[in-house]
């Protein structure tokens, strides 16, 4: 894997379709407790974008993480600063800010030391047992946003 370049992301088919198919499991709250739907406003189009996400959970607080680098809802979102959380029966509105390279660091070893690595684990360059250092690069490709203010709702 450290020889390899990381794969780039594309939505194909396959992808839209297993997507559809997380989004109604999540949609219906039977899904592991990171799994969530985001929604974001389109920045050109001012549409509402949904895609399935995992948000990392750690001590240093709740985080979006961008397994596939720079893509429309990581656009969306760098616009807008807010967007909302969906599982089961529950929404929730966030304000989000971007972290610094070396903030990110740390949180995407993280997000590489759990089971959702053998999905996304390919879309990055640096193994999880690689040094603070490396994490710093991969930041750059991987942008990372802190959840900063949300509130919770039911429907």
């Amino acid at each position: 894997m450290v020889n390899e370049p990381a794969k780039r992301f594309e939505m194909t088919r396959l992808r839209r379709t297993a997507n559809a198919v997380i989004s109604n499991f999540v949609k219906y709250g039977a899904c592991p407790p990171e799994m969530h739907l985001l929604t974001t406003r389109g920045r050109r189009s001012g549409f509402l974008r949904t895609v399935p996400i995992s948000v990392l959970d750690s001590e240093r607080g709740r985080c979006l993480v961008a397994p596939y680098g720079e893509v429309d809802w990581v656009r969306n979102l760098r616009k807008d600063g807010f967007a909302t959380l969906r599982q089961g029966g529950w929404i929730e509105l966030i304000s989000v800010r971007e972290l610094e390279h070396e903030e990110a660091a740390p949180l995407l070893r993280e997000y590489l030391q759990h089971p959702r690595a053998a999905v996304v684990g390919p879309y990055f360059d640096t193994p999880p047992e690689a040094p603070d250092e490396a994490f710093v690069d991969e930041a750059a490709a991987h942008p990372v946003f802190a959840i900063v203010r949300s509130t919770t709702i039911r429907i």
